[in-house]
């Protein structure tokens, strides 16, 4: 097959040359250097080959010369396109117009981010980009050489060690490695260590200052634990006290625990909406209509058109709207117990912290009333109970 893209961007055609003297025919078409291909015999008398169209007019003679005759089977190239195109016009303006926009849509700044930085707001990085020329809707051909962006962003926030900015698609990306300061080490006054509730010492242990009292010593809230008073009234110094006391601490919480457990079923039935997303925008095309189901959860899937790297601000939006159903399970009191307890636990040991744990438990007094199970727990804890208190003089 000859026919080129050069072949194919001037036209031919496929044509049909009945007659006797079709070698001749063929031979004169090359002696006038026509320029001619795929020739095949079809039948007797009757053959079939390719043309292009300037020589195509110049055939007339030679059909005459050698009494042949031809009839056009197939037109190519871009002439004929050309031809079809201008029939309708109104898809030839709307495909230009598409073409149109999507460059143009493909030439503007349709999303700015932020990464790698941690102390440094976003908010305030975005802003000094936005000095620079850099936000939402800025044609990119505006913005300046992504190394210069990069020099006058770090030059607007010197608690960066470094920033790169990068250009991929119709997004821009701004990367930020944040500068290392060291932290100062805050001045702090002579204080003690105090207990912060009535508790049983079971633990103590001071890495400064002067441990006051001993394990398996009851004391109340605001006692002092570890002084950071040393020496006596004549050779007195202060420092800052510090150190871990732990102690038991008695706790009396009050929980409810309801007697139904409420879990979430889908009923199977569903409904389907389209969207077309065109930057922060969305269009629906498919699934008008109010949803009907009066409770309902949503599951959005959206797709972006992407070609390698470049990413366009064109996509679709599939939601799937499911009607569920709020379902009722009875609870065995003596498991909606276990629940309270482990709830009371929980909540006694979050507020304590990490370091604590539950020594001894114990349901007080338990009661079966209006669909629920109440109790009063006893909880016996070991916690961290130091707190600083600063040294009055």
């Amino acid at each position: 097959m000859k026919s080129s893209f050069l072949n194919r961007a001037r036209g031919f055609v496929v044509i049909e040359v009945r007659g006797t003297r079709l070698e001749v025919l063929v031979n004169r078409m090359t002696e006038k250097r026509m320029s001619i291909w795929d020739i095949r015999h079809t039948a007797e008398s009757k053959a079939e080959l390719s043309i292009g169209i300037g020589d195509f007019f110049r055939l007339r003679p030679l059909l005459k010369e050698t009494g042949s005759r031809t009839r056009i089977k197939e037109r190519h190239g871009f002439p004929f396109w050309l031809g079809k195109i201008e029939k309708r016009k109104f898809f030839a303006v709307g495909l230009l117009g598409f073409i149109i926009g999507l460059y143009l849509l493909s030439s503007v700044v349709w999303q700015i981010r932020v990464e790698g930085n941690e102390t440094l707001q976003s908010a305030q990085i975005l802003e000094a980009a936005k000095r620079e020329g850099i936000y939402k809707y800025q044609w990119k051909f505006r913005l300046k050489d992504p190394d210069e962006l990069s020099r006058q962003l770090q030059s607007q926030l010197p608690q960066t060690a470094w920033i790169g900015v990068e250009i991929r698609g119709t997004n821009v990306i701004i990367k930020v490695v944040e500068a290392t300061i060291p932290e100062k080490p805050p001045l702090m006054s002579p204080r003690n260590m105090v207990a912060s509730k009535n508790a049983m010492v079971t633990e103590i242990f001071a890495e400064k200052g002067r441990p006051v009292v001993k394990p398996n010593t009851y004391v109340r809230k605001g006692d002092v634990l570890i002084s950071g008073i040393l020496g006596d009234e004549v050779n007195r110094q202060t420092v800052v006290a510090s150190g871990k006391v732990k102690g038991l601490v008695w706790y009396k919480p009050t929980v409810e625990v309801p007697l139904t457990r409420q879990y979430k079923t889908y009923t199977g039935e569903m409904k389907k909406r389209f969207y077309l997303v065109i930057g922060s925008r969305a269009l629906m095309l498919y699934g008008y209509g109010k949803i009907g189901f009066e409770q309902y959860e949503s599951i959005p899937e959206r797709k972006t058109l992407q070609w390698r790297n470049f990413v366009l601000p064109i996509g679709w939006l599939s939601e799937k709207v499911m009607e569920v159903q709020v379902a009722e399970q009875a609870i065995d009191p003596k498991e909606a117990s276990a629940t309270g307890l482990a709830q009371a636990k929980s909540e006694i040991l979050a507020a304590a912290g990490s370091d604590s744990r539950v020594v001894s438990e114990k349901i007080l007094h338990e009661k079966t009333e209006n669909g629920k199970v109440y109790m009063e727990v006893y909880l016996e804890v070991e916690e961290p109970i130091a707190v600083e208190q600063p040294i009055v003089p």
